[in-house]
């Protein structure tokens, strides 16, 4: 069995590689900002909607952390 250790490495890094794939946006702000020259208001979008996916995630991270570390002792 590999150690946690390289597993939460493995993990991690195949988070980190794939955030290029995961720029979406519903289909009603694709169409509205398509539309737009310059583009700068859909990345902005973009990173909105990754910024406010990610928070939970990271919370609840820390939470499993830390539960696990009270449980370790």
């Amino acid at each position: 069995m590999p150690d946690k250790r390289a597993l939460f490495v493995y993990l991690f890094l195949f988070l980190i590689i794939g955030i290029d794939e995961t720029y979406s946006q519903c289909s009603m702000c694709r169409a509205v900002l398509q539309s737009e020259e310059g583009q700068a208001t859909a990345k902005g979008i973009n990173n909105g909607i990754l910024y406010l996916m990610a928070i939970p995630y990271i919370l609840v991270g820390i939470v499993g952390w830390k539960v696990f570390q009270i449980l370790k002792k």
